[in-house]
Order: C-alpha cells, then structure tokens, then sequence
C-alpha cells in the first residue's frame, strides 16, 4: 500500500487551472496553493502535526537535525549559534536536513531557518558576512529615501543568496517592530527606526530584496515589541495601547510588508491591551482576526519560539496556538513532546484536522514558491560545482559596505 505521502502527491498531480499561474498576494502561485492542499489532504496526525513545527536540536552533529526532523517528519529546523561550527558543517546539517525531509516522501525543500538580522543578532557571525544592525537600513531610508530602499533591498538580497549558498530556505528577518528607544530592551537597532513611515519603507525594501533571492523572509515580531519595557524571553511582556496607537505605530511597518507580498510574518508573545489582554500575541484567535482581516494577510504565520519565557511554562501552547491561527510553530522547548502532543491533539479532535491542514498547507505552499525562486536563479558554483561561498561573500561585503555607507 502507497505511503500517505505519495498518495497525496499523486492527487497532487491532478491539480489543474486556467488560473493556476496566479500568482497570490504572499508568493505562491494559485496552482502552488491547491497543490500544496492536495498534498497534505489525507496525511495522517504524525505527518500533519510534524509539518507545522521547525524544530529546536543540540550539538553541532548534521545527523542530530536530520534524525529530528525524519522522525517526526518536522517542517524543518532552525539553527542557532550553538549548532554552527563553520561553513563546512552548517553545509552539512542543511544538506542532512534536506535529505531527510526527501527520504520522507516530501518533494518540497524543508524550512531551514536562521536568525541572521544583522548586527548582534547574526546566528552565523563567523560563517556568513556580518552585516550592520538593521538600524542602518533606517537610516540609509531617512538619509534619502529612494536610493536608501535600493541599497537596503541589494543588502537583503545578497544576504540571502549567501544564505542559500549555505543551504538556507528561510530566514528569520526583517525586524519591523518600531522602536521607542531607550525604553525598549529587547529590540533596539534591531529595529530599522523609531520612526514608523521610515520603518516601513525599510522593511518593505528587504522583503523584496530577500524575495528576489527566494529566500522566505520573516518580518518580525507583530503586532509589535519595540515599545514594552519587558523582554519576551524572559517573561510576558505587555503593550497598553489604544488600537488607533497601535495601528498608527506599531502596525504600519507589517501593513507595508503585507503589501509588498511578505510571505511570512512572526507572531511575537507579547500581550496587546488593544487586542487580547494578558494573553501573549501568539496564542490569541484575536492576534489572527486582526493580521488577516484588518492586514489582509494570507501567507503563512509563524510564532516567535515556543520556548521563551512569557509561553514555555503555559499548558500545551503549541496546540493553543495552532488552535489561535497559526500555521507553523517555532522551536518549541522540547520538540519530541511537542510533536507527540500535537498529534494526539489530532486525534482526540481537540484541535480540528481542518485547522492543520490548512496550516500545513501555507507551510507547504510557501516551500513551493521558494523551490521555485530559487531554481530560476541558482547560486554560483565553484570548479567542483560547489555553491562558490567565496564569490557569494564577496558580493555580501560589499552590499554591506554600501549599506553602512549609505547609513552614514
């Protein structure tokens, strides 16, 4: 008997449109859409819950991620600093990661995230070029607008053709929370500007510079953390706003993104008076209601990692946030558990084989769009045919060269 995973994809196969080549609002074509839902129709509890988690793992060993992610048939992982070692062995665990998620009967790349941000939050500082903090992507827009958003847009791009020479499908940026300054402990120059117009445009010019390198960029972490005075990975945070603030500030930098086809946004876990009081963002129906229908987003929506402070101690929050809206759940504390926990939410019907299908089918969908990108325009190779991570790091350099000049 056929696995469910191929029979899926040979249901998949029968998908046909007139429209099919449309393309949607957030990257995926219409065909790419009603194929990544053909795919995931009929998978069984383990197949659907895997694909809505990228995995958390330890140590520097490629076979550890990979393992992880074949059997529990993850999304795919998320490296941190802990499990990079240099340019060789993250090489390795992509490429492991990626031949697991194949070996598993899935003909779509894995999520393969990092969060290289630039400045102090740069996962790969070492291996992949250190670019400035995305503050300067602000201040290159403020210094003059329409150079500066091409500068930032060329930066975003190289970082990401860099990214995926090194076997990277996402990455966990832009930053676009807008940021109060000294208040602000958590964000800082992560944040393009204290300013929500420049920080917009900002975030709108790397969203199109990492969409042209087919890299699936993450604009982060909505509905906003640049103005709470408590860090996220620490404890429950919390935004005493009116809604008009909110939108006025908070929300434009995403609202820009969301129109320039952002095919991912994170969901941050800081609880909004406005919106949801005393629950975090990311586990709150009400967070969802207000990214798709007042922001018309319809690409999928990723939570800040399940392992931090203001959530980890909460009873099974993956299953409440799937259950909330969301489509993929981000490094839970202990992935195995969360796995487990998520499949006999399935089963029990106390979260809706709807619900994650839906979800897993964004996740699927987006994975399409990027294996599609990025096949149009491949990386360089060197004489063996290797990515040519020499010439992908020179080009980086001096995108961010350009982009601190233009910073000033």
């Amino acid at each position: 008997m056929p696995s469910s995973a191929s029979t899926a994809s040979d249901a998949a196969g029968d998908v046909s449109s007139e429209d099919s080549a449309e393309p949607t609002g957030w990257g995926p074509t219409l065909g790419e859409v009603e194929q990544a839902r053909a795919l995931v129709t009929g998978w069984d509890a383990e197949r659907l819950a895997g694909q809505v988690v990228v995995g958390r793992y330890a140590g520097t060993d490629p076979e550890v991620a990979a393992d992880l992610v074949a059997e529990h048939h993850l999304a795919g992982v998320s490296v941190t600093a802990e499990n990079v070692v240099d340019a060789a062995q993250v090489r390795a665990t992509t490429a492991a990661v990626e031949a697991a998620v194949s070996a598993d009967g899935r003909d779509f790349p894995p999520v393969v995230g990092v969060d290289q941000e630039g400045g102090l939050v740069s996962h790969l500082s070492g291996v992949a070029t250190d670019f400035p903090a995305f503050a300067a992507a602000g201040d290159a827009v403020a210094a003059g607008e329409k150079p500066g958003r091409a500068v930032v847009r060329a930066a975003a791009d190289a970082l990401a053709m860099e990214l995926r020479g090194l076997g990277f499908t996402w990455v966990f940026a832009p930053v676009a929370d807008v940021t109060i300054g000294a208040g602000d402990p958590t964000i800082g120059s992560r944040s393009p500007s204290t300013d929500p117009a420049t920080a917009a445009l900002a975030v709108a010019a790397a969203v199109a510079g990492y969409d042209r390198a087919g890299v699936v960029s993450t604009p982060k972490h909505f509905p906003g953390h640049g103005a709470v005075g408590v860090d996220s990975h620490v404890a429950l945070p919390e935004l005493d706003v009116s809604m008009a603030e909110l939108a006025d500030r908070d929300l434009r930098p995403f609202a820009k993104a969301v129109l320039h086809e952002a095919p991912s946004i994170m969901v941050s876990h800081v609880a909004v008076d406005a919106v949801a009081p005393g629950v975090p963002a990311s586990l709150a129906p009400e967070t969802y209601d207000l990214l798709r229908e007042e922001l018309g987003f319809e690409g999928v929506a990723i939570t800040d990692s399940l392992g931090m402070g203001a959530v980890a101690g909460r009873e099974e929050p993956a299953v409440s946030a799937l259950a909330a809206g969301a489509d993929l759940l981000l490094m839970p504390a202990d992935t195995a558990r969360t796995h487990r926990t998520l499949t006999r939410a399935i089963e029990e019907g106390r979260l809706s084989r709807e619900r994650v299908e839906e979800a897993a089918s964004r996740v699927v969908a987006v994975q399409l769009w990027q294996q599609r990108v990025a096949g149009a325009r491949p990386v360089p190779v060197d004489a063996a045919g290797a990515p040519d991570l020499d010439a992908l790091a020179d080009t980086a350099a001096a995108a961010a060269e350009e982009l601190a000049a233009a910073a000033g």
